[in-house]
């Protein structure tokens, strides 16, 4: 990927080639009481079965919440329907006196891991399995990692980019092309992996908004940051500490050579990691005392989704398929984005001008130069990572390339520039000005650092005295905006339709015909 280069659009891309573009967000928040702790209530039933409901469910913990969208066809409707779901959750909510906790870190954990609770699926053998996953994580990582929350942007290209790509190819190559349409994705999507790989420094410092930590987070943690006032810890020029050492990362995933160069390359890393006992985790145990399942296995990942990337190859899994499977079958069908913070000044926690900004980065990862990425290169973008989580905002920063070191603001410029015509572009198929409107808003947090979420964060951390008060600030806040905000009775009626369906769902599970759960458990290991 070249650093400096003026970007020109490819001969053979037309604005309609971006029609059929499709997006979905999936977007976690943490229930929490009115005194700021977190809440120790079970998910509200009115929301429906977390085991079966499509759109509302839970991720690690019974009161981290989860809300998924439907794929759009268009950013402000993904965006419309975001939150149709936290006016539902509002509603929910409002009658436990609860709020949802607007930040991705974490704020008012009670000083026992066991006070975050595991969240609870049923009594089938599936959702068990997925309780037990949770405290597996809980066994490996402590429950504290695993109540923070982000924001993961799911995107797709329609067939005929590909199509009218492939044939531009073909028809610039001396022997005719025999590659399929499917391997022809898999090969572009990985490019536009690999590339927002390079550039995910750029995307933490724009949309980092986690520079800042409770101390309650940090209990037992060695850690290297500065006290702001008596109940903060940061760092002055931070971004987001939420996808640096102290959040979702781990050391042991760090030695996983998964590579995003074939699609079969990938897979093969994945389950290599997933068949490869760990001796730290066999120390643990599969069973505690008395006998019960502690963690589904002790190899480095119980399941794929353990692995911690900041972002994905996806293909929708079939019932009891697992993502690799689906992905070696069907191939890519869409990526998703993971290294997103929530933005705590939004009630639904991500802006228009965040969202268009991701889709005009994806197409630029997928339509520009995108070499092998090599363990060497890797390393690189590794350093960088670290240096914008913990210094992203320092002045005169610079970064790691393979030409050497580069001023880090230079660098986020030539590519936020040679972006505009993809901007442009994008405006002119949907008839609006979102996309130039978002990169413009993001050339300004480059040249000024105080404009970022961050350092806004900071500003407000410091004015109201701690990060918890600005968090329970903004939570009533939301809360209020989105309680004054209704559904049409055709959508109310539609949801709760969905959740009463989802209870069924759930019911049929559990009275369903099955092995005990220690018999299922062994045939899955």
């Amino acid at each position: 990927m070249t650093n400096f280069a003026t970007y020109t659009l490819p001969q053979w891309l037309q604005s309609h080639h971006l029609d059929g573009m499709q997006r979905g967000i999936e977007k976690e928040g943490l229930r929490m009481q009115p005194d700021g702790f977190l809440a120790q209530t079970p998910h509200p039933s009115s929301l429906g079965s977390k085991l079966t409901h499509p759109y509302i469910t839970t991720d690690y913990s019974e009161s981290l919440l989860e809300l998924i969208t439907a794929p759009k066809t268009s950013t402000v409707d993904t965006l419309t329907m975001l939150r149709e779901l936290h006016i539902l959750v509002a509603q929910a909510l409002d009658k436990n006196n609860e709020l949802m906790w607007p930040l991705s870190m974490p704020c008012m954990l009670a000083s026992q891991d066991e006070n975050i609770p595991l969240a609870d699926y049923g009594t089938s053998n599936i959702g068990k399995l997925k309780t037990l996953y949770r405290n597996g994580l809980g066994v490996r990582y402590g429950r504290r990692m695993q109540t923070i929350a982000g924001l993961h942007y799911n995107l797709s290209f329609a067939d005929e980019l590909f199509i009218a790509w492939q044939q531009h190819e073909s028809s610039q190559a001396e022997l005719a092309t025999t590659e399929s349409l499917a391997d022809f994705k898999n090969h572009k999507y990985l490019a536009l992996i690999r590339n927002f790989k390079r550039l995910s420094s750029l995307v933490l410092y724009l949309t980092g908004a986690s520079p800042a930590v409770c101390p309650c987070f940090l209990t037992g943690r060695q850690h290297d940051l500065a006290l702001l006032n008596k109940t903060t810890y940061y760092k002055p020029y931070a971004t987001s500490l939420r996808m640096g050492k102290l959040g979702y990362t781990n050391s042991v995933q760090d030695q996983l050579d998964i590579r995003y160069n074939t699609l079969p390359e990938y897979i093969k890393g994945l389950r290599a990691a997933i068949d490869t006992p760990f001796a730290q985790f066999s120390q643990l145990g599969l069973e505690n005392d008395a006998g019960e399942p502690i963690q589904i296995n002790d190899h480095i990942l119980q399941i794929e989704n353990e692995y911690y990337s900041p972002i994905r190859p996806k293909q929708i899994a079939q019932t009891n398929e697992a993502p690799s499977d689906a992905l070696e079958r069907r191939g890519i069908a869409y990526v998703e984005f993971r290294a997103i913070d929530l933005d705590p000044y939004s009630d639904i926690g991500i802006r228009l001008s965040t969202a268009c900004f991701l889709e005009v980065l994806a197409l630029y990862c997928l339509l520009t130069d995108s070499p092998e990425l090599l363990p060497d290169e890797d390393a690189l973008l590794a350093e960088n990572l670290e240096r914008v989580v913990n210094s992203g905002r320092e002045p005169n920063l610079s970064i790691l390339t393979k030409q050497g070191e580069v001023n880090f603001e230079q660098w986020m410029l030539s590519h936020l520039e040679n972006m505009l015509p993809l901007a442009t572009l994008l405006d002119a198929r949907n008839k609006n000005n979102h996309y130039r409107t978002a990169l413009t808003l993001m050339l300004g947090r480059a040249t000024h650092t105080e404009s970022t979420l961050s350092a806004q964060i900071l500003a407000d951390t410091e004015r109201l005295g701690s990060t918890w008060k600005l968090g329970h600030q903004l939570a009533e806040q939301h809360h209020q905006s989105l309680m004054a905000q209704t559904l049409s009775p055709n959508t109310q009626a539609k949801y709760e339709v969905l959740a009463e369906k989802s209870w069924m769902q759930q019911e049929e599970l559990e009275q369903a015909d099955a092995p005990d759960f220690q018999t299922f458990l062994q045939a899955y290991r």
